[in-house]
């Protein structure tokens, strides 16, 4: 039985709170509104009045908070009542950049902190499910692994580079937001079709969109434009789809054409449709 606290117990926070106490931990949590740790108290969650009451002496600290801003503050806050052994285990989705010196400083000041993002929503944190991504030194991290991997089924340590978690998940995020607005898409192009969204939702399952990853964006990630779906017919099969759509409000098909545009008028058209990615291994715009 291990002493934790979770500073932070928003819909994630509660989750991982709620789930370490049926895990048998002991566990203290603090959130700005103080009737979300509170009302963890029925699953043995202490509330705890501020940050640094709740981290008296606890042996792991989670961070599960809004962004960078508030990290600072709540870390701030906590400090006083920080073990000297205790290790910070921050799962806040944050910028790379900061994220890297939050680590630099932390650990010149002796305070031994991992960043750990997660790609989990509150079901899954209250589970176990999901997968966390870990960067920070590998020392840390072979301390608490053992620990981690019992709130997730995925752990994935990507190195000491401290921004590494926080930039990998940027990537995750990305594609979770750009599938999201291409199914807004195409669910705009049943309604304006007559055709039923949930019959929509049946073709897109039909295709295999991680063979299209592995593929495409192998090809991407390599400069291999070799067509197989020339960006030219791709631009033509996007502009039926937007006079499909009318004046109905799309959500990224149009920003999607004006890129296909410029890419045609620098001389690519017959080149395959993943060179829309052609800018991401120059150095220099190339359209």
């Amino acid at each position: 039985m291990t002493t934790i606290a979770f500073l932070g117990t928003g819909l994630l926070g509660s989750g991982f709170a709620q789930a370490a106490a049926q895990r048998g931990d002991t566990v203290t949590a603090w959130n700005r509104s103080a009737d979300k740790a509170l009302a963890l108290s029925a699953f043995g969650v202490q509330a705890a009045a501020t940050p640094a009451q709740a981290v008296h002496g606890a042996r792991r600290v989670h961070l599960v908070l809004k962004d960078d801003a508030v990290v600072e503050e709540v870390l701030a806050a906590a400090l006083p009542g920080l073990e000297k052994d205790a290790i910070v285990i921050d799962h806040t989705t944050t910028l790379p950049a900061l994220t890297a010196q939050r680590a630099q400083r932390l650990h010149a000041q002796g305070i031994r902190y991992l960043h750990c993002p997660v790609f989990m929503g509150p079901a899954a944190a209250r589970s176990a499910q999901g997968s966390m991504l870990v960067a920070g030194p590998r020392a840390l991290y072979d301390l608490v692994q053992a620990e981690l991997a019992k709130m997730t089924t995925r752990l994935e340590y990507l190195g000491e580079r401290a921004d590494l978690a926080a930039v990998h998940k940027l990537f995750g995020n990305a594609m979770i937001i750009g599938v999201s607005a291409l199914m807004a898409d195409v669910l705009t192009l049943a309604q304006a079709s007559g055709v039923d969204p949930q019959d929509a939702v049946k073709l897109i399952g039909m295709l295999d969109l991680n063979a299209m990853v592995a593929g495409r964006g192998a090809n991407m990630a390599t400069g291999n434009y070799a067509a197989s779906f020339e960006l030219a017919m791709a631009r033509k099969d996007l502009r039926l789809m937007l006079e499909t759509a009318g004046e109905r409000p799309l959500a990224a098909l149009p920003a999607i054409a004006a890129r296909m545009d410029q890419l045609l008028a620098a001389g690519h058209g017959t080149k395959d449709a993943c060179v829309l990615g052609i800018d991401a291994l120059n150095e220099k715009r190339t359209a």
